[in-house]
């Protein structure tokens, strides 16, 4: 004969089933947006990366012809080369920017409130506003820099997003000041969190401010700076919008970066499997970098 369920088994069932249904519900809108925006592009996009395929004649497997091609390709590397000069000058100039902000922003200062939306407003701004304003800036015959340069006896100033030497930096500077803001909050948020205590007991001993920041700021501040190094890192080498609006990967191809070749050949040229390639080989090159750093965290905790 069999036995039935105890009726606490059966309502405890019940509830969990009603639980995990309305967690479902709260992650399935977003699961189906990410799948359909994200997810499958991206999948879609390893399989073409393989493929020769115009959008308009069916696709045609190729095997490794579009990678085979990308190395003779001389665009490439100088995207490549490009992409790696601009996360070269941002990564570390925004990093030092952000938590030298932060480091004075948190403090007992009047308007400190004031000063800290300041600096985080450029962030929010439209981009295509903030490239044009550092256009004007930078503009080398009636720029306020270059006038300035000229006042304090620079007589050859530089042409900025008119010279081949110079645009990169110029894109570099005007990156790094809109993205300041936003890592300064991480950063301010990292300062917070250490215990007065520790800079108290360091002062006691005798601690000077350099030995107080190199001893407790910097240590206490690892997980943050780890994290914005990640997001920095994934930022520069995924920068698009800023170089199209400043420079448009000019002059020559001076500032031109992988993010926009793979516009430029999959959108423009219509060669959707040799972008995907390029697009592919910029996903391993990120992951790289990333797997590299956390275990390089890793071994600091250690």
């Amino acid at each position: 004969m069999a036995i039935a369920a105890p009726p606490q088994r059966t309502r405890s069932s019940s509830r969990v089933r009603r639980n995990a249904l309305v967690g479902w519900s709260f992650i399935l809108p977003n699961f189906i947006g990410f799948a359909l925006l994200t997810l499958i592009p991206m999948c879609a996009a390893f399989v073409i990366a393989f493929m020769k395929w115009d959008s308009y004649s069916p696709p045609e497997w190729v095997g490794f012809a579009n990678f085979a091609r990308m190395m003779r390709d001389e665009s490439f590397w100088i995207a490549l080369g490009n992409t790696a000069y601009y996360a070269a000058g941002h990564i570390p100039l925004t990093i030092l920017a952000s938590l030298g902000l932060a480091l004075l922003l948190n403090r007992k200062l009047r308007g400190l409130g004031f000063f800290r939306t300041a600096m985080f407003f450029p962030y929010i701004t439209s981009l295509v506003a903030v490239a044009v304003v550092w256009n004007m800036l930078f503009n080398p015959t009636a720029g306020p820099i270059n006038q300035f340069l000229e006042v304090i006896g620079v007589a050859d100033p530089p042409g900025w997003t008119t010279s081949s030497a110079w645009a990169m930096p110029a894109v570099i500077i005007t990156s790094v000041w809109r993205d300041m803001g936003y890592y300064m909050v991480l950063y301010l948020a990292g300062l917070q969190a250490i215990p007065q205590e520790y800079y108290e007991a360091a002062e006691v001993d005798g601690a000077n401010a350099w030995q107080r920041f190199w001893n407790i700021t910097i240590p206490s501040l690892r997980p943050t700076t780890f994290f914005v190094l990640i997001m920095v890192t994934i930022a520069s080498f995924k920068v698009f919008d800023l170089i199209v609006v400043m420079t448009g990967g000019g002059p020559g191809r001076s500032t031109l970066v992988l993010s926009q070749l793979i516009y430029r050949e999959g959108i423009t040229e219509n060669r959707f499997g040799y972008s995907s390639a390029i697009s592919l080989v910029l996903f391993v090159i990120v992951l790289v970098f990333t797997v590299v750093q956390f275990k390089l965290q890793q071994r600091k905790e250690r």
